[in-house]
């Protein structure tokens, strides 16, 4: 099968160009909006959800009559109070993200529970200026239309179905560390899926519609940018005295298990959503003929690979990756060099995320410094050791999801009670937390579970028109789930107790 000529895809806009396209554009929200944090849509809820979400409500005020230690004052109650209300508010409400947890931290630092310093000095840290540097060198590659390339070179003489889905795979892997945050990666992954997908069967198209957005959410644990929720652990680690994880650290930890989850995920949904017969086929895929590197695609590619090269050999050169990300930023933006306006990549540039960060890191320091912590975890984990803790921190993290959807929400909530609790069950809390942030990357069950997941699935306003188009529903997301979380809990109690301490990260104290 060929491609129709018409299949053609702006890179620049991340959108197709053919109008058989138009379930699958992405709205100028999600192209733009490169941070899985912060705005959260307004959506309907079932009256059980307003139900469960009422009686929270009504319990809040309860918080203050907390017995608390005579030496942690009002202070320990007030954040108390002030955390379950952001939590709420995340949970069961449509107000911003970042709007809700900069209005907790400024009541904290307003109540002197922390100091201002506490909300203001994380976004002089390097991790905000590594994110920053990353999003403006991914807005030069995106300017420079090398998806579609990507996807001639990788496809074209593809004969196997199998072959095709564990090789887009493995190409979704390796964006993890180009390309911060997982919706920034769906929007630079969504061309290629266009311009292969109308060359493909209709059940293989709707496979890849599914595996390759669970693929970016799977591997995002790759790199230390590949989520903003990696990004809040470490500036959460550091805040409270631990040792952080730098970006060569993460990626040895992070990597093997990013390929060993994505690859199984992708052979999963392939087994779910294909008969035997179909998975025999065999392909004829023939994509447009690529034409020579232009110089502006060379010029971004050989940045590309310095940068990236950088990064992985920071014990060699001692440049911090920071550092790097920002000089390649400069680069990126350079008149003579660049392939984008510094003011343009900077649109590009989640700003909302950076604020959400600061805010959440000057909370998860009201709720150490307070007593908070204590007070909320205090005989509830009484007896739990290590096993045991360990496996309720993966399976309460992988199930967040349902219930917070914002991955870096998640890990603001998750972590720090995580941090606190790990010492007393005979955790490393480095690794409690590393472990925590790997498992609250599940996020599959729903299309609105994640913004990859939203992206893929298009609109379902179509009306029967363009059915040649692969699409998924919510029931095949249900179906693969079903499959896809017994094997994430599976290899993530793998990878903590025996692959984790094996690459340097001890779980015990």
């Amino acid at each position: 099968m060929t491609p129709r000529p018409n299949a053609t895809t702006d890179p620049a806009s991340n959108t197709a160009s053919d109008p058989d396209t138009v379930p699958f554009t992405v709205p100028p929200s999600e192209t733009t909006e490169t941070a899985e944090t912060t705005e959260t849509p307004s959506r309907s809820r079932p009256w059980a959800a307003l139900v469960v979400g009422a009686v929270a409500a009504a319990g809040i005020p309860a918080i203050w009559f907390l017995p608390v230690p005579p030496e942690t004052g009002g202070d320990a109650r007030l954040t108390l109070l002030v955390f379950a209300s952001a939590v709420w508010l995340w949970v069961f409400s449509s107000v911003p993200d970042t709007l809700v947890a900069l209005t907790a931290a400024c009541v904290l630092v307003v109540a002197g529970v922390i100091e201002e310093d506490a909300l203001f000095s994380p976004l002089g840290d390097s991790t905000i200026w590594l994110l920053i540097g990353a999003f403006i060198v991914a807005s030069a590659i995106s300017a420079t239309g090398l998806a579609d390339r990507a996807a001639s070179l990788l496809c074209n003489g593809v004969t196997s179905s199998r072959a095709l889905v564990h090789l887009l795979t493995l190409a979704a892997v390796t964006t993890a560390f180009v390309v911060p945050a997982t919706s920034g990666r769906a929007a630079l992954v969504l061309p290629v899926f266009l311009v292969v997908a109308r060359a493909l069967p209709r059940w293989l198209g709707r496979v890849l519609a599914v595996a390759l957005p669970g693929v970016v959410l799977f591997s995002a644990v790759a790199s230390l940018i590949g989520a903003g929720a990696h990004l809040i652990t470490v500036q959460i680690l550091t805040a409270g005295g631990e040792e952080g994880i730098p970006f060569t650290r993460w990626l040895v930890l992070g990597l093997p298990f990013a390929l060993v989850t994505s690859h199984l995920a992708a052979e999963i949904i392939l087994q779910c959503l294909s008969t035997p017969e179909q998975r025999r086929q065999r392909l004829d895929l023939s994509l447009p003929a690529t034409k020579p590197l232009s110089a502006p695609e060379t010029r971004v590619l050989v940045l590309l690979t310095v940068v990236t090269v950088l990064w992985f050999t920071e014990g060699l050169h001692g440049i911090p990756p920071a550092l790097v990300a920002v000089l390649g930023a400069v680069l990126a933006a350079s008149p003579v060099v660049g392939t984008v306006t510094l003011k343009g990549a900077m649109n590009d540039v989640p700003w909302s995320l950076l604020i959400f960060m600061a805010a959440t890191v000057a909370l998860s320091t009201a709720l150490t410094e307070s007593g908070a912590v204590q007070v909320l975890t205090g005989g509830v984990f009484a007896g739990l050791h290590t096993t045991g803790f360990v496996i309720v921190v993966i399976v309460v993290s992988a199930l967040a999801h349902l219930v917070v959807q914002s991955r870096s929400a998640r890990s603001a909530v998750l972590v720090p009670l995580v941090l606190a609790l790990a010492p007393a069950a005979g955790v490393n809390p480095v690794a409690a937390a590393f472990i925590s942030t790997a498992a609250a990357g599940y996020c599959h069950t729903m299309a609105s579970s994640a913004k990859p997941l939203t992206i893929f699935r298009g609109d379902d306003t179509t009306d029967g028109q363009d059915d040649d188009l692969p699409r998924f529903t919510a029931s095949d997301l249900l179906l693969v789930s079903a499959f896809l979380f017994p094997m994430f809990l599976c290899v993530t109690v793998v990878f903590a107790f025996v692959v984790w301490p094996a690459l340097g990260l001890p779980l015990t104290l």
